[in-house]
Parts: C-alpha cells; structure tokens; sequence
C-alpha cells in the first residue's frame, strides 16, 4: 500500500511539473538548422500550432530519437491517396541544446546528423548552442537525462507539456492538444 501511495505522490507531482508551465510563453531561443539557418523561437513558428522536442543530454538523445518516426508520420509525412488533403499544419522541431563546455560540440553534431539521419528529417532538427539555466526554470526542466516535448499555439504559447520516452498515449495527448 505504501508503494501505491509513493507512486501516486509521484506521478501527481511529474503532471504537477508540467502543469505549471502550462499557459506560459515559450521563451525566445535562437537555433539553427544543419545548414546554419537562424530559426526564432517562438518567433518564426507563430501563426500555427508548434511541437517542440528538447534536449540538453547525451544521455536524452536515444528518447529524443524514440520520437522521430512516430512524430514524422503523424505531422510531417504529407499523405497520399484518399487521405491526402488530411493531414496537419504544424511546426515540428527537435532541437539538441549544447550548453556550457559542451557548446563546442555543436559543428561535431551537425555532421554527424548530416552524416547519419534521413534527409526528410533533417529540416526539422534545430541545434541550440548557448546557457541553459533560463530555459530550465522556464520550462520547468527537472530532469537531465530525458527530453522535453511541448505544444505551443499559433501566439507561442505553452498548451501541452510531457517528457521521456515516446509512447502512444502521449503522442495522443499531443494531437488532441493541437485538434482543441
């Protein structure tokens, strides 16, 4: 019975965690493509729904990457046939944030994305390279080494949060975030 309680008061407080940044503006960031490209966050996303995955550990990246196919297929991937014309208008960024000594690294991971991702995807990974200590009080980052996913609407404001690995459900609450 304790370990119910505990796993309650802890799956309350990681929603709770998510809840707080719920209704905030995403803060401004600047990224780039593979390509050097400046892209403005939230800035250059506004007038369409946003999903944001974010990164700040080697460690983050294989669940970050759990998300890639899934999110791909489901608002990327343009579909054909009957079910063209249905799918969906919004923004989609994975951004790997290099911070402190490892901002260095930044170039280094720009080849090896170029080197070893599809090309389909590559439009839709942003690097960050600078501090990280507004955006993880911003953004409620608790954890280190697992990656952070948001929904921002057409204004660049926070409608959806959840982190970790990718799941079915959670990509649901993704999409009904963006359908609302």
């Amino acid at each position: 019975m304790k370990k119910l309680i505990a796993l309650i008061v802890l799956l309350a407080s990681f929603n709770l965690a998510h809840a707080q940044v719920i209704g905030k503006q995403f803060p401004d960031m600047e990224a780039e493509t593979v390509e050097d490209k400046k892209v403005n966050l939230p800035g250059d996303t506004k007038g369409k729904y946003t999903l944001l995955g974010l990164a700040y550990s080697k460690k983050s990246e294989d669940e970050l990457n759990s998300w890639f196919s899934p999110v791909y297929n489901k608002f990327i991937k343009k579909a054909t046939g009957m079910m063209a014309g249905m799918g969906y208008d919004v923004n989609v960024y994975f951004v790997p944030m290099f911070t402190g000594v490892n901002a260095a690294a930044t170039g280094t991971a720009k080849k090896k994305a170029l080197k070893n991702v599809d090309p389909q995807l590559l439009p839709y990974i942003l690097f960050y390279k600078g501090e990280l200590k507004s955006y993880k009080e911003a953004l409620d980052f608790e954890k280190r080494d697992i990656p952070y996913f948001f929904v921002l609407d057409a204004e660049g404001k926070i409608v959806y949060a959840t982190s970790g690995r990718f799941t079915e459900d959670k990509l649901d609450e993704v999409e009904e975030s963006i359908e609302d």
